[in-house]
């Protein structure tokens, strides 16, 4: 397959990402950031826990969620978080590259996502908004609600603590760090939200924000995933 080819090719780097036509093997891909060939080659989620989404046996709730429910009710994402999926995720964050988020948002789209009373990004610090000039999570929410035709609410939950980024830590850190990081200024009672964000590694992050999400009475809470990281 053309995409795996790549990783044998000493001068096909991360800097393929911001070439012309498709952003992994260059090919004509009209107005998509990928040529269809690609973006059929991602590599996608199978059988998977509905609440977490880690690989489950026949797509039953895992071991951990039914020991251990996570405050939120349920997580769908596209891929996995490995190549060369982590490479379109990190052209969005960190070289800008935009039209990902619409390519990501219609990804979403295209499931049978639930239907949601709103829309929330997961929130960036204000200082990690002003260093990188956008939050992808929004970028990407807002597709997925002009497509589901959803209200998105930017600025409906804050970041209020500056943490340091979980993927400097060790996993068992992770739900400490996080802790009391944010805040939601909204009235919840009774609706269903859906938290988008790109990527999902221990699920800290989006645990917590669930949390506060219910304690401002959200009745469900449904995370939307560009990818998810699964141990080896």
């Amino acid at each position: 397959m053309k995409l795996f080819a790549l990783l044998n090719n000493g001068a096909r780097n991360v800097q393929t990402l911001v070439g012309e036509d498709c952003l992994l093997c260059g090919a004509e891909s009209g107005a998509e950031p990928l040529c269809a060939a690609c973006a059929t080659e991602l590599p996608a989620l199978s059988e998977c826990c509905p609440r977490c989404a880690l690989p489950s046996p026949g797509g039953a709730v895992c071991g951990s969620c039914l020991n251990h429910p996570p405050h939120f009710d349920a997580t769908l994402a596209l891929w996995r978080y490995e190549f060369p999926c982590d490479r379109l995720v990190q052209a969005l964050k960190y070289r800008g590259r935009l039209a990902l988020a619409g390519f990501f948002a219609s990804g979403l789209a295209s499931r049978s996502l639930p239907r949601v009373d709103l829309i929330l990004p997961m929130p960036l610090h204000p200082r990690r908004l002003a260093e990188r000039g956008f939050n992808q999570a929004l970028e990407i929410a807002r597709g997925v609600g002009r497509d589901l035709g959803a209200r998105v609410e930017p600025r409906g939950a804050q970041r209020v603590k500056d943490t340091a980024p979980q993927t400097e830590l060790p996993y068992g850190e992770r739900a400490k760090n996080v802790r009391g990081a944010f805040a939601c200024n909204l009235e919840l009672s009774g609706k269903s939200v859906a938290v988008v964000d790109d990527v999902m590694t221990t699920g800290a992050t989006l645990n917590e924000l669930a949390r506060i999400l219910k304690r401002a009475g959200a009745a469900r809470v449904d995370n939307f995933l560009v990818a998810r990281t699964v141990p080896r």
